[in-house]
């Protein structure tokens, strides 16, 4: 069994770096927070006992060491950066967790067959560059040389940003693990959601992880004056905008399982008393069923065609961003399941909504995760909370998970 005590007490350590005045948690990628963050746990891990290094994508890593040192490896871990006033559990938690179960190991003298990585991804969030899991993506080979060109909202690109902490943009080809060497992937994450709470379970087995798409919705109407167009004649694409939106709702709630957000409305020129020229919005659509998601976006397009058409007024669509669901290996899911039955957890399963970076090595090797319970479902806020208790049983699940994995063929 894992030390609780020591777990959470890392955890608050490690959250008062970034600390905000609101309470939330700021650790954007390259920036002085990271690097504190960075050189923090990797004491944890030098104090675990482990060999601790970065790669060429600033992914700190620390490795046990196996009996047979060539064997695949067994990869855990998580994240350390956070989105702008965040919480102090997203990514953490599995890092720390990923951490304290190699670290009883070591102190109960277990070995393995397999060495077994703990690793902190650079910058899953994509909260800096509005371009995420770049760690992740670096190790799968999956990051482009163009991709570094994303830039923050200051101007300064990836590979500006990798230089200032003393990286080397063009080596980021050196972070790519080769195919084979890594046996499996798994990570204890928070929910970030209410699924576990509402069952009363603290620890939950990922089926897989939802394949999301953003989609920038324009609707072009007619500026006119507010008080003097009557409302027949107007062509406004805020109302046909608002429209779009309850389809929207309306399809994602009919799969039962599709989830589908607008978090994100622009109007234009934005006066009080001035009818829309333009409004801009962006849909957030996710389903672990990639051929359901298409149905609904194509019901949604559809449909605001028509509203358009009836409403005069030009509706247009961009595709942002599109990722793949991605489905939990069986490997990593047994193993969770057995280690729940050991502990005397209940086994129970549940689809992410969230993308994290297994999504980026699924080509790579076998991925799965554990999830925690989120506390009022809350997350990427200052008031996101798990219990100690919850982390340590999520912590203990991870422990057999792992010691499954890199013991058995």
């Amino acid at each position: 069994m894992i030390q609780e005590e020591r777990l959470w007490q890392r955890l608050m350590e490690l959250g008062e770096i970034g600390r905000q005045p609101t309470g939330g948690i700021t650790r954007l990628s390259f920036t002085k927070e990271e690097r504190a963050a960075k050189e923090k746990v990797a004491a944890y891990m030098k104090e675990a006992g482990l060999f601790v290094y970065e790669d060429a994508a600033g992914n700190l890593i620390g490795r046990k060491e196996g009996t047979d040192k060539e064997a695949p490896v067994v990869l855990v871990g998580s994240h350390l950066d956070s989105v702008y006033n965040g919480g102090m559990f997203d990514g953490p938690l599995g890092v720390l967790a990923a951490v304290e179960v190699v670290q009883t190991m070591n102190e109960n003298g277990v070995k393995t067959k397999h060495p077994i990585e703990v690793v902190a991804f650079t910058d899953e969030e994509g909260a800096r560059f509005r371009f995420g899991m770049i760690g992740s993506r670096a190790m799968a080979g999956a990051l482009s040389a163009d991709e570094l060109n994303y830039q923050d909202a200051n101007g300064v690109s990836v590979a500006e940003a990798m230089q200032e902490a003393g990286l080397n943009p063009h080596h980021i080809g050196k972070a790519a693990r080769k195919p084979g060497s890594v046996k499996a992937y798994v990570e204890l994450h928070i929910e970030q959601g209410r699924v576990l709470e509402e069952a009363n379970l603290p620890v939950g087995i990922v089926t897989g992880i939802a394949g999301l798409v953003w989609v920038k919705f324009t609707v072009e109407g007619k500026a006119e004056h507010a008080g003097a167009t009557p409302m027949l004649l107007r062509r406004d694409p805020l109302v046909a905008a608002a429209q779009i939106i309850e389809v929207i709702e309306q399809e994602a709630k009919e799969t039962g399982t599709t989830v589908g957000t607008v978090g994100q409305l622009h109007v234009f020129p934005g006066g009080i008393n001035i009818i829309p020229e333009r409004v801009e919005f962006v849909l957030d659509l996710r389903d672990l069923d990639a051929a359901v998601r298409d149905n609904v976006l194509q019901s949604i397009n559809e449909q605001a065609q028509k509203i358009g058409k009836e409403r005069n007024v030009k509706v247009t669509t961009e595709l942002l961003q599109e990722m793949p669901p991605v489905l939990c290996s069986e490997l990593v899911q047994n193993a969770a399941k057995e280690a729940c039955q050991k502990l005397g957890l209940d086994v129970f399963s549940l689809p992410s909504g969230a993308s994290h970076d297994g999504v980026q090595l699924v080509g790579l090797c076998p991925i799965g995760m554990i999830f925690v319970r989120s506390q009022d479902g809350v997350s990427h806020s200052p008031d996101e909370w798990s219990t100690k208790e919850d982390c340590a049983a999520g912590a203990n699940v991870l422990y057999h998970t792992v010691l499954r994995l890199a013991t058995g063929e």
